[in-house]
């Protein structure tokens, strides 16, 4: 049976748009780390679909994984065990390599991994205290997109359909690099004295910090006296600390995780994206004593399946094999290197560029009478049309995040259409003023 193409418009006439603003392209092949469209186009994937396709894509030994398991007796499990889950869990806490970090719950998208964390850090406060119930998050934060999750969310878009607040939900100010003071001893107390009054009692009402490893739209880091700052006072007052490392798991910032960046071990930790290379597959890390309490309800109809969990299981595999952790460690100083050239050429309309290994951003500012937000998607485009893509936030930046298995010829190849794209930019726009 033939197939033939459809453009975008087939698409919109069924569904509804799925990226702001919409890339209209047919994807008909993928390997390593390039895309062909309906056309043949070739594209560099400066995206990973996401942060997904670690690995690469069409990787030979993950298809091999798969196609093992569709051939295999045994297709679905639900909760029961098997022998795939038993190979993939114990690959797992061993790549975590953190003595309390020693049990997982398996789901399908992050953003179940973010709410299950929620109900775990709830669960556990309110074996304390009935009022220990409280959760601190940042402002600009992003956790997935349902109730919960965006509950946890400082969306601006969220108050237009969610109706009912959750009062013991509670958002900080986040340490922007802009802000006076961000790097400083007291930023992450000042901005808790700034939300809660003197009498507060944080050790009865707060039982959890739920924190992004780096804020995702921008890939902007934590100062480290900021965590040190965040980790103590969690200490002082019981609470746990819950890290989203969604974007940022497995490999892509040059650790294993990115919390291993600033010293410390988190309370639990929310896995996807990267963690299935492409496979709906998520997860919470945690420990023992956090996890195993009554009443946690901890199932889902696709958690931990056996074709789940045989992409997760080479996904470490490959990690390893391939060395992607170093990898990533290595290539994301020239990309660092590469980012800061592209900084100091354009400073006229760049705010700041910003890494750890191989994801990073470039915040636009405004210029010749175009937003920041404008600017970022324009030069999105041109980078499309150079033939590569990169992840338009429909925000102020643009955000890099190759498959770590990119060469660094390639890396710099895509960087050099990058700076094409916000030359030809500023060229057009020039002239018009």
């Amino acid at each position: 049976m033939s197939f033939k193409f459809q453009k975008p418009s087939y698409f919109e006439k069924f569904e509804p748009p799925s990226m702001v603003p919409p890339i209209k392209i047919y994807w008909k092949k993928s390997k390593d780390y390039f895309i062909w469209d309906d056309n043949n186009k070739k594209y560099i994937d400066f995206t990973s679909s996401i942060f997904v396709t670690n690995i690469g894509h069409s990787n030979k030994r993950f298809k091999k994984k798969i196609i093992k398991v569709l051939n295999s007796p045994l297709s679905h499990s639900y909760v029961y065990y098997n022998k795939f889950r038993q190979e993939y869990i114990s690959k797992l806490i061993k790549f975590v390599n953190r003595k309390k970090l020693n049990k997982c719950f398996f789901a399908s998208a992050g953003t179940e991994s973010t709410e299950v964390a929620l109900k775990l850090m709830r669960l556990n406060g309110l074996k304390k205290n009935k009022s220990k119930k409280g959760i601190i998050c940042l402002k600009g934060n992003w956790h997935g997109r349902t109730m919960g999750a965006q509950l946890m969310s400082d969306s601006v878009d969220q108050s237009k359909w969610i109706t009912t607040k959750d009062k013991d939900i509670f958002h900080i100010d986040f340490p922007y690099p802009w802000v006076k003071g961000y790097d400083s001893d007291n930023f992450f107390l000042n901005s808790i004295k700034r939300k809660f009054n003197k009498k507060f009692n944080f050790k009865k009402n707060i039982t959890g910090i739920m924190i992004e490893a780096f804020q995702g739209w921008g890939s902007l880091f934590y100062p480290a006296k900021y965590i040190r700052s965040l980790v103590k006072f969690a200490k002082k007052n019981d609470i746990l600390i819950s890290i989203d490392e969604m974007q940022s798991g497995f490999s892509r910032t040059g650790k294993n995780f990115a919390f291993e960046h600033y010293n410390f071990t988190p309370d639990i930790v929310c896995c996807g994206k990267g963690m299935g290379s492409g496979m709906p597959l998520s997860g919470v890390i945690t420990s023992k004593k956090l996890i195993d309490i009554p009443n946690a309800n901890l199932q889902s109809t696709h958690s931990a399946n056996p074709l789940a969990c045989a992409a997760g299981s080479v996904t470490l595999d490959e990690i390893k094999r391939l060395k992607l952790t170093e990898r990533s460690h290595k290539l994301g100083k020239i990309f660092e290197k590469n980012l800061n050239i592209i900084k100091e050429k354009y400073s006229e309309c760049i705010e700041l560029v910003t890494n750890k290994g191989l994801i990073g951003a470039i915040i636009f500012k405004k210029f010749l009478g175009y937003q920041a937000k404008e600017i970022s998607s324009e030069v999105s485009k041109k980078c499309l049309k150079k033939g590569l893509l990169v992840v338009a936030t429909n925000r102020d930046s643009i955000k890099f995040g190759p498959p770590l298995i990119i060469t660094e010829k390639d890396l710099n190849k895509s960087m050099k259409i990058v700076d094409a794209g916000i030359k030809e930019f500023i060229y057009e726009n020039s002239k018009k003023n």
